[in-house]
Formats: C-alpha cells, structure tokens, sequence
C-alpha cells in the first residue's frame, strides 16, 4: 500500500529538518561574531606598521627612539624571572692603580731618625714572636721608607723588606691577613694565563711562586698561590737602581745600567707597552742601521725585552725605549746604554715575570 507524502509522518520529518538548520545557522552565526569580536583578533594584526611623523632619531627624545621592530622590555616582575633562572656571575671590581709610594729626597743630615727607628724596632720585635708576624713587620717597614731617614737605615730597611719577600711573596705559603696574596681554587677550564690577567699578574710569576714547570701542568681542583698585582718599578738615574714594588709595597732591589751622557734615560712615568714584551726579537741599531737577530753572537739586547711608552715628564709621548738584558754584564751599574734599561739577564727574566702590559709602571726619577 503507498504511503502519502504529505501524511502525518512526512509532516514531523519536516519539522526536524527545520529545526536542525536553524540550529546550523545559530551555530555559524555565533563562531562569526566570536571571530571577529574583541575575543578573536590577534594584537599583532591590528598594528600599523607604517612610521608616522617625524623619524629622525636626532630629534628623537629616548622614549621615542623605539621602533615597532624593537622588542618590548619585559616588566620588572617578568624581568626577575628571566634573571632568576640565570645563576649570577661573580663579578671582580677593578682595583684602582696605585701610585709607586714616592720616597722622599735625601737630606742634607744622615743622622738616624728616631721615628723610623722606633718603627724598625717594632718590625724586628714582630720578626722575633713566636708565631711570627711576617706581615704585620713587613708593613711596619714598609711604612719607614716614606720618612726621612739616613742611607744607612733606608738600605737596613730595604735589605729586611727583600728578605721578607721570600716568606710572604716567592713561596707558596699564603700568610694570614696578607691583602697581597691569596689561595685560588682551580676550576675546570682554568688557564693560568686567565688567572693571571684577572689578578693582574703575569702567568709566569704564579709559575714560579707555586712552582709549576709547564703552564699546561695545571690541574682543575689544586690550590695554587696568586698576587693582587699589579708590579711597579721606580729607578734611580742617581743610584743606577731599580726598586720593585707590588701595589705600593716594596719587594727589592736591583742594579742597572742606565742612558750614557748625551743619550740619558728619560725621567718621568713610563708603562709597559700593551704589546711590549717579547722573549726576543730583532733590533735595528739606530746608529749604524744594522738589524741583529737573537740567534747573533752579538745580539745586544739579552734574555728578555719590556717595551715602554712614556706617560708623564721627559718620558711623555716618546717610545722605542725599553727594559732588557745585555751580553756585556760589567756595564751594569753605570751610564752605557742607548737609553735603555739594562739589566744582567737573570735579573731581567724576573721583572719580565712581574710587569703586566699595560698596568705596570716604570717611573724613572734622578
């Protein structure tokens, strides 16, 4: 039997029909109005990017200096949560470089001075305790060569001073309350090198100092000595002697050749060159035009060479002049070189070792 299409059946399918398309449209309608509503546009694609005014950034105050192409600074709560997650990195102030503790001008009297005299008393006393005090008599000492004194205290002091040197500086003990020198532990990927340029100190001192044959040798988890540098020198055209100092502490002494008359070493404050110090190398002789190379019989130049760049006095702006060893020894001690600095090559080995570039100071002084 056919069934009607318009019976009471056909009539409910319609009705579902309907209701399941308005039901579509609604659905449409309320995925159109999310998407364009405030719910559903990206920021970035409502930002014009085309410049407006003037761009000049000479006329830019700071704040108007950002581009929308610059990042946005992160708040500062935002700002703690990035740096949190970094762990922090220890940051060594740069130490300001002291000025070489001057000494003052010899006097017409050599009469001892009674307070420099009471001062070394103090020094020997301290020397003499049991646990001795190395440094407290060192600083003691210290202390007297900026007093007048008579030559013959100045060299008791100075003599002391360089005995003491072998306690608290060239061994590897690190005395107690010593500002001068401290333990460093060895880290993982630590050169001695970088060691060094962070304490302000040549490698090759801390090399000696912890008696290390090899820089290579070093190994991370030792304990090894370092100095607060950086070295000074101050020499005496007078004395024909140079004085070593680390910071403004003295250490010792050595005897040197200086300029011959007509050709005199230049007073005023020298530094080491940044890019002054070399085992050896080659010298052109100024007066004869002759280029010596360190393998020559008669190489002039010695062991080692620091070269200087003037800073202050006769010594300002002028250069080519320099530190070195020489092959002719009985000339230390007297006017004989070019202007230079000369030095028996043991000697010279050493301050090469202490001079840093660019921070040491070589102040030359009647």
């Amino acid at each position: 039997m056919a069934r009607h299409p318009f019976g009471p059946r056909a009539g409910r399918k319609t009705r579902n029909r309907t209701y399941t398309i308005l039901l579509a449209v609604l659905v449409i309608g309320v995925a159109i109005a999310f998407y364009y509503g405030p719910f559903g546009k990206n920021e970035a694609d409502t930002i014009d990017m085309t410049p407006t005014g003037d761009t000049n950034t000479d006329t830019m105050s700071p704040d108007e200096s950002r581009t929308p192409y610059e990042p946005e600074v992160p708040e500062e709560s935002e700002q703690n949560e990035l740096t949190a997650a970094v762990p922090p990195v220890e940051v060594r102030t740069e130490p300001e470089l002291p000025v070489i503790a001057p000494e003052p001008a010899p006097g017409p009297t050599v009469e001892p001075n009674p307070e420099a005299a009471a001062l070394i008393a103090e020094a020997t006393a301290l020397i003499s305790k049991k646990p001795v005090k190395i440094i407290e008599a060192r600083d003691r000492l210290n202390q007297t060569l900026r007093m007048p004194m008579s030559p013959q205290q100045r060299s008791s002091v100075k003599n002391q001073l360089s005995e003491l040197s072998n306690q608290w500086l060239f061994s590897r003990t690190v005395l107690p309350d010593d500002p001068l020198c401290e333990s460093y532990l060895v880290g993982r990927g630590d050169l001695l090198e970088t060691i060094g340029k962070r304490y302000k100190v040549p490698y090759e001192i801390l090399m000696r100092i912890n008696n290390i044959s090899r820089p290579e040798t070093l190994q991370a988890g030792s304990t090894i000595k370092v100095v607060n540098g950086p070295f000074h020198v101050k020499v005496s055209r007078s004395a024909f002697r140079m004085d070593v100092y680390l910071q403004n502490t003295y250490v010792q002494s050595f005897t040197v050749g200086l300029g011959m008359p007509g050709r005199d070493t230049p007073k005023g404050l020298w530094r080491v060159r940044p890019d002054g110090k070399a085992y050896a190398t080659s010298w052109r002789d100024p007066d004869t035009g002759k280029v010596y190379q360190p393998e020559d019989p008669d190489y002039p130049l010695g062991s080692r060479w620091i070269g200087l760049e003037g800073l202050t006095g006769e010594a300002k702006g002028r250069d080519g002049f320099g530190i070195h060893g020489t092959k002719e020894p009985e000339q230390i001690g007297s006017a004989s070189s070019r202007g230079c600095i000369r030095m028996h090559n043991g000697n010279v080995i050493l301050i090469y070792n202490m001079l840093y570039p660019s921070l040491s100071q070589v102040e030359i002084v009647d």
